[in-house]
Order: C-alpha cells, then sequence, then structure tokens
C-alpha cells in the first residue's frame, strides 16, 4: 500500500511538471502576439495627430458651461455636421463707433468678427462676452443690451406667466362671486394660488398680508416656470434662467427693497436701537452694526441659494450625460454598463429636478414673506390697544 502511495505521488509530480512545461511553452508565442499588438497599438496612437485627438476627446467643460451659460445664439440640436441654430439679435453702444445692431449669424459669417466686435477668447475677463479692441490691443467691453438666450427664454417664460395668469383672472371675470367652483387647469391653479396664499403669504407676513400678495404670488409662479421650463430639453425650454445670478439678483433686490420701504418704525428702532444691554450699543455700536449688516445679507442668501441650487441640479444632469461619451473609448461592455447606469441616474435627477423646481420657489417664497412679516411688527402695547379696539 505504501509502495503503491510512492507511485502516484511519483506519476502527479512528472505530470504536473510536463504540464506546467507545456503551458510556459504556449504562452511564449501569446505573449509575443500580445508584445506584437501593443506595439501596433502604440504605432496605430502615434499616427493620430493631436487635431485629431482633441477633435476625438469629449470636453467635458465645454458641454456643460455651453448648456448652462448665456450666448448670442439659441443652439437647438445638429444632425451630424449641420447645427441648427437661432441666431439672436445682437444691440451694443461703443463710446468710440456708436450703435451696432445685427445678428449674431453676422460673428460666425465673418470668421468671428463684424464690426469691429468679437467674442473675447477663453481666458479673457469678458469670455463669451462681445468685446472691442482699442489702439494697443486691449480689451474693451461695449455696452450689450443684446437679447441672449437667458433674455429671450425669460421674455417667453414671462409670457407663459402672463397668459397662465391672465386666463385664470378671466374665467373668474366672467364668473360672478357664489357660481360654481372652477374644474380642470382652473380649478387646478385656484388650489395652488390659495396654498401659496394661505400657507405661506398670510402666515408668514401676518395681518398685513394683503399688502405683498401680489409680489409674493408672481415671485412664486415667475420662479416656479422658470424653474420647470429650464428642465424642458428642447426650445423653448432648456434655457438656465434661475441659474444665472443676474437674475437671482434682481429678486433678491426686490425683496429688499420691499422689506426696507415699507419696514415700521418698530423695525428700524430694532435695528439701531435694539433691545440689548447698553454696553453692546454704546460706545462701541457692536449690536447695530451687525443689525444693519443683516439688512445686506439676508437678500444675498436668498440671492445665492437660488442660484447655486438651480445651477448645481443642471451641472450634475449635465455630466450624467457626458458619462455615455466619456467611456466611448472604454469598451462596449464598460461604455454599455455607464450608458444604463447614466440613464437611469438622469431620470433620478430630473425627477428630483421637479421637486426642487417647487421646492426651491416656496422657499424663496417663505423667507421672503418671513422678512417682511419681521419687517412688519409693532410693539406689543400698540399690537395689544388694535386687538382691543
Amino acid at each position: 500500500m505504501k509502495q503503491l502511495r510512492n507511485i502516484l505521488t511519483g506519476v502527479l509530480l512528472v505530470w504536473g511538471l510536463l504540464l506546467s512545461a507545456s503551458v510556459q511553452a504556449d504562452s511564449i508565442p501569446v505573449a509575443q502576439n500580445g508584445l506584437a499588438a501593443e506595439r501596433d497599438s502604440i504605432a496605430q496612437r502615434d499616427d493620430v495627430t493631436p487635431a485629431e485627438q482633441e477633435k476625438n476627446t469629449v470636453n467635458v467643460k465645454e458641454i456643460v458651461f455651453g448648456h448652462i451659460g448665456d450666448s448670442y445664439e439659441w443652439h437647438i440640436t445638429a444632425f451630424g455636421e449641420t447645427h441648427v441654430i437661432i441666431p439672436l439679435p445682437v444691440i451694443v453702444y461703443s463710446s468710440t463707433t456708436g450703435w451696432h445692431t445685427f445678428l449674431s449669424s453676422r460673428l460666425e459669417e465673418n470668421g468671428g468678427s463684424y464690426e469691429g466686435l468679437s467674442i473675447a477668447p477663453e481666458g479673457s475677463k469678458y469670455e463669451g462676452k462681445l468685446v472691442e479692441y482699442d489702439a494697443a490691443g486691449n480689451e474693451v467691453r461695449p455696452w450689450d443690451i443684446s437679447i441672449t438666450k437667458v433674455t429671450l427664454a425669460l421674455l417667453i417664460n414671462s409670457v407663459l406667466l402672463l397668459v397662465i395668469i391672465l386666463s385664470v383672472a378671466q374665467w373668474y371675470r366672467k364668473h360672478p362671486q357664489g357660481s360654481a367652483a372652477p374644474g380642470g387647469f382652473i380649478g387646478f391653479m385656484e388650489m395652488f394660488i390659495m396654498m401659496v396664499n394661505d400657507d405661506i403669504i398670510k402666515s408668514c407676513v401676518g395681518p398685513k398680508y394683503r399688502k405683498f400678495a401680489p409680489y409674493l404670488l408672481t415671485a412664486f409662479f415667475f420662479i416656479f416656470i422658470n424653474n420647470l421650463m429650464g428642465l424642458i430639453p428642447i426650445f423653448p425650454g432648456g434655457a438656465n434662467v434661475t441659474g444665472n445670478i443676474a437674475i437671482t439678483m434682481v429678486l433678491a433686490v426686490c425683496t429688499f427693497l420691499a422689506v426696507n420701504i415699507f419696514g415700521t418704525k418698530t423695525y428700524w428702532k430694532d435695528i439701531f436701537w435694539p433691545d440689548v444691554p447698553w454696553w453692546l450699543k454704546v460706545p462701541v455700536p457692536m449690536m447695530p452694526f451687525i443689525e444693519f449688516f443683516g439688512i445686506f445679507t439676508k437678500p444675498f442668501a436668498l440671492m445665492i441659494r437660488l442660484f447655486a441650487n438651480m445651477l448645481a441640479g443642471h451641472m450634475a444632469m449635465l455630466v450624467l450625460t457626458c458619462l455615455i461619451f466619456i467611456s466611448a473609448s472604454m469598451g462596449p461592455a464598460l461604455n454599455g454598463t455607464l450608458t444604463v447606469a447614466s440613464v437611469l441616474f438622469n431620470i433620478f435627477m430630473n425627477a428630483l429636478e421637479l421637486l426642487v423646481a417647487f421646492i426651491q420657489a416656496y422657499v424663496f417664497t417663505m423667507l421672503s414673506a418671513v422678512f417682511i412679516g419681521l419687517a412688519q411688527e409693532e410693539h406689543k402695547e400698540k399690537a395689544e390697544e388694535k386687538a382691543i379696539k
């Protein structure tokens, strides 16, 4: 039995050595073929010129910032090498050459420059904007009131808002109070408007809410419609209106004016002489300075919150879409996997952005109403007297 075990051990050992030698012999041509393939791959890569390599590389930065940024034309789509573009009117005033009015397509037809005006190149202080050059070759920014992509989208969305609101108002003009409740779209808008009026404006502003309801309702529906239109990928949607800091700044300035112009004496007294220990007010007016500084930080927070949230949402969706093109050169297995993941994440992000579109309009209106309500507060004694009367 012991001899049989030794014989089997020896046979297995010899068989293992022969198998190992066979595998090594077979691996030599495979390795040689692999080296040859690698050399061919390197040779092919060497044949690719830098221009071709740059053309085949997906520029994620250009795609993302091209979609979320402003421009002098509206790019609709592309069919191969054919691009469907809506040229927009350029209206600028130069201190040296006067007024210039033309379509943005003139710039492309004339090599990027027309009537002494051209688009500032990448890396410039005025990148993407129209500039002219002085005698020393320095870029000079003219007074620009052109109808850009964001401006056109703003006008379209504003007209859409007017049509919706005026159609609802027209129904109520034709139907006296006490008639049957509206249904369909009019009924939905009534529910929506009453929700904003009762749950946000009335509860946050207080007894004087009727004075500020028109502005706050307009701000809510303006933001909401612009947010929704920004999620539509085809014309006239797709423009990043509320992701433009100039738009959110104007909205914040309107809230700033509503708060401070209609603020009560109690509001201003609490700013310049708040109810805190005297040593926090004199000789160093620390608390009055902090309260006065807070006048400007509140609208600034409104501006940045709306701008950053909408901009981040658009950027996230665009980056997820670009994964498909970035992974195109990584093989079919990886590209297919990332494509499925990109589509699923985009569906999720679009659903989330629908919710964010409502939430951001709700938050902006609610905070504006809170700030206005705080500026309408009066002393407790006066409030009690009014309640008694």
